[in-house]
Formats: C-alpha cells, sequence, structure tokens
C-alpha cells in the first residue's frame, strides 16, 4: 500500500437529496467511505469528553432517560440560536476532523469519499479536495424526507430554510450528481465519477 495520502471527496447535498444512496453505490465499488454523522454520533456517546462539555453547557437535561444526548432537542436549540450552533461546531467540528484525518490514513482505497451533509454551511474542511454535490429539485427532497423520516412538510421546510440555498451549495462543487432520476442513473453516474476520480488520484497527486 501506497503511504500517499488518498484524494478526499467531500461529498454533501441538502437534506433528502440522495446522499445516503450515492455514497452506499461507492462503498459497492470498494471505496472507503468516512460518514461524519457517525463520528459525531460516536464522539457524543455518554461519558465521551464531548458528551460532558454538552452536558456542562446545557444542562442535564438535554438528556434522554438513558443518558444520550436528546439530539432532537439540541438540534431544536441550534437552529434557535446561532450563538449555541457556534459554540457546538466550535467543540464538535476539531473533534470529527481528528477522527476522519485517523480514517483517511487507514483508508485502502486510491480516493475517500468523506459525507459531510453541511460541508456548505461550515468552515472550509481542509482535509478535502474536492466537493461533489448531489443535487435535486426542492419538492423531490421534501417528497422523499417526509417518506424517509415520516416528518411533516413544515418541519423539514424549516431545515431546508437552514441549509444553504440549492444554487449557492452548487457554486462549491467540483462535480454534480443529479438524482432526479432512477436508480440505474444515479449508478451510471457513480461509475462516470468513480472511474474520474481514480484518474485523478492516479495522474494528478
Amino acid at each position: 500500500m501506497s503511504t500517499q495520502t488518498p484524494l478526499v471527496i467531500g461529498l454533501t447535498g441538502g437534506i433528502g437529496s440522495g446522499k445516503t444512496v450515492v455514497s452506499d453505490l461507492f462503498a459497492k465499488i470498494g471505496v472507503t467511505i468516512i460518514d461524519t454523522d457517525l463520528i459525531s454520533r460516536e464522539i457524543v456517546k455518554p461519558q465521551q469528553p464531548a458528551w460532558q462539555q454538552i452536558v456542562e453547557h446545557f444542562s442535564e437535561t438535554i438528556l434522554l432517560p438513558d443518558k444520550t444526548l436528546n439530539r432532537r432537542l439540541l438540534r431544536d436549540k441550534i437552529f434557535a440560536d446561532s450563538n449555541e450552533r457556534a459554540w457546538l461546531e466550535s467543540l464538535l467540528h476539531p473533534m470529527i476532523r481528528c477522527e476522519m484525518q485517523r480514517q483517511i490514513q487507514q483508508a485502502l482505497s486510491p480516493y475517500v469519499i468523506a459525507v459531510i451533509p453541511l460541508l456548505t454551511e461550515t468552515a472550509p474542511n481542509p482535509l478535502i479536495n474536492r466537493v461533489l454535490v448531489v443535487d435535486a429539485p426542492e419538492e423531490l427532497q421534501v417528497a422523499r424526507t417526509m417518506a424517509r423520516d415520516q416528518a411533516d412538510r413544515e418541519a423539514i421546510n424549516a431545515i431546508i430554510a437552514h441549509q444553504t440555498p440549492r444554487p449557492i451549495r452548487l457554486t462549491y462543487a467540483d462535480d454534480v450528481i443529479e438524482n432526479n432520476g432512477d436508480l440505474a442513473q444515479l449508478q451510471s453516474a457513480v461509475e462516470n465519477l468513480h472511474q474520474k476520480y481514480l484518474q485523478i488520484s492516479t495522474n494528478d497527486r
């Protein structure tokens, strides 16, 4: 195995755009996937340093009976107060990036896909070499999320309103997957990008 750091593709997109489906397709062809949502869940497990700081900051009212974080309540708090959101991001993002770096160094594929839902909403991530945006019309985002989460339209629209608007998100993109067709079209788009990323990781790094 080469000691060269692999190419890191930051995969992002709005809620309901299909990020998980796309990352699963990359995983099926052998690409290492780094899931920052999973990392964020791991580092806030009970008694972990981040968990302790969050409880000290928000009090134990932020906990569920089993002592895990009430993620819905925490999300409501940070959506309602930008200062609280900034505090939480300043706590968690360095920890998440540290774990990302560890997983990147252990990757076995020539490039890795780092799934970062809020990539365009936060400060630039120095670990990311290219940005891949999964895009879908807003009405399709809402319909998918309603079906997936059994959530109401108003709640989903509120989340979308807090995310980077589609036109602006697309300006961050080096590559775009339009996820408004069927699975076969999505698989074809992923395979095309796979070949592109293999070429970049071989020739340009």
